[in-house]
């Protein structure tokens, strides 16, 4: 962990939130873009829906705590759309470059985080939850999602995801 952070509630997300930092990018690894839009004759959301909707989430906590940063690839993402057929999703350097400009932001956003900050209510169709929450779901998200690609990876022929 680079820095301390300000909330003892924040020290097991923020080291969750490091190691899926790199995890996303080692679970795309050489993945070439055609086979990231494959569903393979199913309904299942493909590579690229998949990271658009991890990068898309980190752009929207970020929000939160007031980081003005936007997504150059948010547009098929807004307000958590689903994946659209026959829609050409951006490249997966697209990707990355907009998870490695919001990264390092909502980091600092994490670890600066005040308990007053990490209790706001946040209100979202239906529910309502504290930001501290939202935080939590958004990292089993992210866990959740960099496990798919990672099994994306061995069903499109491509070796396992390397950890190291």
């Amino acid at each position: 962990m680079k820095t301390q952070p300000t909330s003892n509630r924040m020290y097991g997300i923020i080291v969750l939130y490091e190691m899926q930092t790199d995890f996303l990018k080692k679970a795309l690894d050489g993945i070439d873009d055609a086979d990231a839009q494959k569903r393979l004759d199913t309904k299942a959301n493909h590579i690229s829906w998949i990271t658009g909707s991890v990068v898309s989430g980190r752009y929207y906590l970020a929000k939160s705590f007031g980081v003005d940063a936007s997504s150059s690839t948010g547009e098929l993402f807004k307000d958590n759309k689903g994946i659209v057929d026959n829609a050409t999703y951006p490249t997966l350097a697209e990707f990355k470059k907009d998870w490695d400009k919001i990264s390092p932001l909502l980091q600092e956003a994490l670890t600066n985080a005040t308990e007053e900050k990490l209790n706001e209510k946040i209100e979202m169709p239906g529910m309502e939850m504290t930001l501290f929450d939202m935080i939590s779901f958004t990292s089993y998200r992210e866990a959740n999602c960099i496990g798919q690609i990672a099994l994306w990876r061995r069903l499109l022929g491509y070796a396992a995801m390397n950890y190291m």
